[in-house]
């Protein structure tokens, strides 16, 4: 995944079965955020990524993918209305869509400008086995950016969380 560069297109079903194409979402800044159903660091990302969504009206796409293969649709379908998971969640059972954008991580980020770029990878805030409380948003800080018209000053930082499990 190369910054700047043209993000890969993909196309997977939402849970109620709805095909949904990182293409529909051109012309909009759209955060990607590989998600789980059993990593508490998506949950906590899930809580934070909520009030961000609503401040930015309908500037900012959020489309999380369950790319766990070991996690079955109606775990998913379950734990995405208990934690009223903001965003659309499409499920990526094979980890193919993960595999694209070589995503390692619940959560794992990447935002794409309006134009189709990758603009960031990585960690949602700078929470760390050592350091439990956030001191910086890196999402926020590189969609507020974008959204100012300025290039983010923070373009990928390694992802924290849980491994995302691919099965064979």
């Amino acid at each position: 995944m190369e910054l700047g560069k043209e993000a890969p297109n993909f196309t997977l079903n939402a849970f109620d079965g709805k095909k949904h194409s990182l293409a529909d979402y051109r012309g909009k800044l759209t955060i990607i955020n590989f998600w789980s159903a059993e990593c508490p660091h998506a949950a906590r990302v899930d809580v934070g990524l909520a009030p961000l969504l609503e401040a930015w009206g309908g500037d900012v796409q959020l489309l999380q993918i369950a790319s766990n293969g070991n996690e079955p649709l109606s775990i998913l379908r379950e734990v995405s209305a208990e934690r009223n998971s903001p965003g659309i969640i499409l499920h990526d059972p094979k980890s193919e869509v993960a595999d694209l954008y070589a995503a390692t991580n619940t959560p794992h980020i990447f935002i794409v400008d309006a134009d189709g770029k990758l603009q960031y990878h990585g960690a949602y805030d700078d929470v760390t086995f050592r350091q439990r409380t956030p001191t910086r948003n890196y999402v926020r800080d590189v969609v507020e950016s974008l959204l100012n018209g300025s290039k983010p000053d923070v373009t990928s930082v390694p992802p924290f969380g849980c491994t995302i499990v691919r099965m064979d």
